[in-house]
């Protein structure tokens, strides 16, 4: 019998660009939990706008129905963030992930493990731990019910929508909290330069993840801007250009310290 595929949502598809004038220097771009590249799309489209070879994958288990996400953990998350990695760094001199929520975690997750390969971190609301007590309770709460109500669409600006699920399921929400686990381990092993966004107003992850990742890094090149007109998922909000134009500015200061920006 032939598998059934869920469907794709609309506007869930990943994104690839060979990039222009600057395709010599990648940036991976990660999506967020339950989410997907959507929620990442303005933003992959002001770096390529830019010049920059963009890579924005479609984690496994997002973009369709939440059932779909309960058959994956972070191990299949991460694989296909480095499978794009390796791929952008066979292309690149240079390569920059930049990360929505756990988006954000999993690119402090591929700093730990392929350093060398990165350039730089941009992390926009990161989420690297538990927010509050009551998620220590997903466990036992997984065994009495599949899934509960979703987190998408935490946005300030009227009628923007993230496409994403309307249900958390909670074996792969367990799985979330193993990769926390890992990344808060391993913050040391991060040196790159960090460019952090935060909203003072996020309803989704709290801001002591932010100032937990700042406090453990290794890293000296480090800056955080608040986006103070914006709810969690900022790439979409009112502060979106702010993110769009520090991120391109990061890079661009980065590679030309290195001279190996083309045209440079």
């Amino acid at each position: 019998m032939t598998e059934t595929l869920s469907a794709l949502a609309p506007g869930a598809e990943p994104f690839h660009h060979p990039g222009g004038e600057h395709a010599n220097v990648g940036v991976l771009l990660c999506h967020g939990f339950t989410g997907s590249p959507q929620s990442m799309r303005p933003w992959a489209e002001a770096l390529v706008r830019a010049g920059y070879r963009v890579s924005l994958p479609l984690l496994p288990g997002h973009g369709t129905r939440w059932q779909d996400l309960q058959e994956t953990g972070w191990p299949d998350w991460l694989a296909a963030l480095e499978q794009s990695l390796a791929e952008l760094a066979a292309e690149c001199d240079q390569v920059f992930v930049m990360g929505l929520s756990m988006g954000g975690g999993l690119a402090l997750r591929l700093a730990e493990l392929h350093g060398p390969q990165i350039a730089g971190l941009v992390l926009v609301n990161p989420s690297v731990k538990r927010n509050n007590a009551k998620e220590a309770a997903i466990p036992l709460v997984g065994k009495l019910t599949a899934s509960v109500p979703g987190i998408a669409s935490d946005i300030k600006k009227p009628g923007a929508v993230e496409t994403g699920y309307d249900r958390v399921p909670l074996k792969a929400a367990k799985s979330l909290a193993r990769l926390w686990k890992l990344v808060q381990g391993d913050l040391g092993r991060v040196h790159q330069p960090v460019l952090l966004f935060r909203s003072p107003q996020d309803h989704v992850v709290h801001p002591s993840n932010s100032a937990l990742v700042l406090a453990r890094i290794a890293s000296k090149d480090t800056a955080e801007v608040l986006l103070p007109d914006s709810y969690h998922v900022a790439t979409l909000d009112h502060d979106a250009d702010r993110i769009f134009e520090g991120s391109v500015a990061f890079v661009r200061r980065l590679v030309l310290a290195t001279g190996q920006e083309a045209g440079a």
